[in-house]
């Protein structure tokens, strides 16, 4: 089943395993956590096509264990093999409409639902506060409990459909340790013009006096465009000073 939902996806099922993994390792770490780049790198509305980062990460940490690079190799091959058939037989219409559009679809969701509004602000690596939670029936029943996402963190063996009761009993604890448990985009009005930031750019300074995104900046020769530009990265950046 997940290679096979995978192939749908337009990713390979060993390369999301191994990445998963190091996600849950390295949770807002801004070079090891794969996941971080997807949901910092961007825009969110271009946030399903940076999934494949993980591809890109799978190979330069060398993830792969026992069969696993055959397997990426297969399941390559098969989608490769589709995409050519569909143009030599004329049937990419087809394929655009029935597979990669919906396909696209889902990778929004995903990362919003399962990497974006679960992690932001994208600041904590302390395992109590670096994910939320933000409690509702009609959100767990729809993105199968991944409101619920830092009990999936905690409590990686809980399944989804366990994960509102595991809140409810761990409730108590949660409030002990300040974990978030709201949504967090609409609590002030910091929060409203990040949201705003990330729809429209979303890419995130790892530093407030230095880093690649200010060196860039500091290139452009108008003052004023560059202070602007400037006073951005400082409302914006994630990192540490």
């Amino acid at each position: 089943m997940g290679h096979g939902a995978a192939i749908l996806l337009g990713f390979s099922f060993p390369v999301f395993t191994r990445v998963h993994l190091q996600h849950h390792i390295h949770v807002n770490h801004p070079k090891n956590d794969p996941d971080h780049i997807v949901s910092t790198f961007g825009p969110i509305w271009l946030i399903a096509p940076r999934f494949f980062y993980h591809e890109v990460f799978f190979f330069q940490r060398k993830l792969w264990r026992k069969y696993e690079l055959l397997q990426w190799g297969i399941e390559r091959s098969i989608f490769i093999t589709l995409i050519l058939a569909g143009i030599k037989f004329d049937f990419m219409n087809l394929i655009y409409n029935l597979w990669f559009g919906p396909a696209l679809m889902v990778g929004v969701t995903l990362g919003i639902f399962f990497d974006y509004l679960p992690h932001r602000p994208f600041r904590s690596r302390n395992k109590w506060i670096n994910s939320r939670v933000y409690p509702s029936k009609f959100m767990n029943l729809l993105i199968m409990g991944q409101n619920y996402h830092l009990i999936h963190h905690l409590w990686p063996s809980i399944p989804w459909f366990e994960y509102k009761i595991a809140y409810e009993k761990t409730k108590p604890l949660l409030d002990i340790k300040g974990s978030p448990q709201r949504v967090g985009i609409f609590e002030s009005k910091q929060d409203i013009s990040n949201f705003i930031y990330d729809l429209l750019i979303g890419v995130r300074s790892h530093s407030k006096r230095r880093g690649k995104i200010r060196k860039i900046i500091n290139l452009y020769p108008g003052n004023k465009l560059k202070k602007f530009l400037l006073r951005i990265v400082n409302k914006t950046f994630i990192g540490s000073n």
